[in-house]
């Protein structure tokens, strides 16, 4: 698709978008808050609907107006941006709402990708779907999916995190109480911190298969797959990665994870017929490195069993 043709329209004139060198008019757009998904770095990556959603709103509530800018500028598209980011959320959502309850057409973007997936767009979504005001979705690129169908891992079930904490003995932590989920899981992790948060998961999670993605749907797109300590030995000793990355770790194997379950029965009669439910629970949550509120529900079911 290339840049728009012609001028934005004048006032009174019908709202509009440019596309394969030629401007279309907008489709009247019904009241209420319209979601819609904005390319993750292709520009191209955008539906017609999308465009035409952004054309004929009152407005574009945008994450990070200088980014949406240029969005609005390749394609001809005149609409008002108004910023609503996390650090103005609590000022703008009263006002946002207020132009919903009077029949406005509003547009929400994030800058990038899916709005309401790791930005702050739920609570507004959430105080308008409680008024009953009209909330609608415009599908589109997410990052999340994208890297998910490129890593060759599991798809039929995943779970995504979005960013562990920024400590290691947090990560860890956390790494630990979503080892057992079954399935893929799908993080988002900056540059300066992936070399440490691959190393800290090979260390939880063990040899499971992942991948980092970088940069989708970009020029220097690329997505490196293997092992976790593989991932983690390739990004320790590189240089810092750059852009955009998402994390795909594959599910737990499902023999490891049952021997896994026999071992921690298998301590936890041992450590209960010795001392407390309470004192077994910290004993073998410690040695094990499981969260101590698994421990203490399988220490339950053992202490219930006939």
């Amino acid at each position: 698709m290339s840049g728009p043709v012609s001028a934005p329209p004048a006032p009174g004139r019908a709202p509009s978008y440019a596309a394969f060198g030629l401007r279309a008019e907008a489709e009247p757009l019904a009241p209420g808050l319209h979601i819609v998904a904005t390319p993750i770095g292709n520009l191209k990556d955008i539906s017609f609907r999308a465009l035409s959603t952004l054309a004929a709103a009152d407005a574009v509530l945008a994450e990070d107006t200088r980014t949406s800018k240029t969005l609005l500028a390749h394609y001809g598209i005149a609409t008002p941006l108004l910023p609503y980011h996390e650090h103005n959320a609590a000022q703008m959502r009263p006002k946002i709402l207020d132009k919903l309850r009077q029949g406005g057409k509003l547009a929400l973007i994030s800058d990038a990708g899916t709005p309401l997936v790791s930005d702050p767009g739920y609570k507004l979504v959430a105080e308008a779907v409680a008024e009953g005001l009209p909330v609608t979705g415009i599908p589109g690129p997410s990052a999340v999916l994208a890297a998910l169908v490129l890593a060759g891992l599991p798809t039929d079930r995943f779970f995504f995190e979005g960013f562990l904490p920024p400590k290691s003995a947090a990560r860890k932590g956390r790494l630990t109480e979503l080892a057992a989920i079954p399935g893929t899981l799908v993080f988002f992790e900056s540059p300066r911190r992936l070399a440490e948060m691959l190393a800290d998961a090979a260390t939880v999670l063990g040899a499971r298969s992942g991948a980092v993605a970088r940069e989708l749907t970009k020029y220097y797109e690329n997505v490196r797959r293997g092992p976790l300590p593989e991932l983690a030995a390739h990004y320790g000793e590189a240089e810092e990665a750059r852009g955009e990355i998402v994390v795909v770790i594959g599910p737990p194997d499902a023999s490891a994870a049952a021997a896994q379950g026999d071992t921690l029965d298998e301590a936890l009669r041992a450590a209960l017929t010795k001392v407390s439910l309470k004192e077994a629970v910290a004993q073998v949550a410690a040695a094990s490195g499981q969260p101590r509120r698994v421990v203490y529900a399988r220490a339950l079911e053992l202490t219930r069993a006939p």
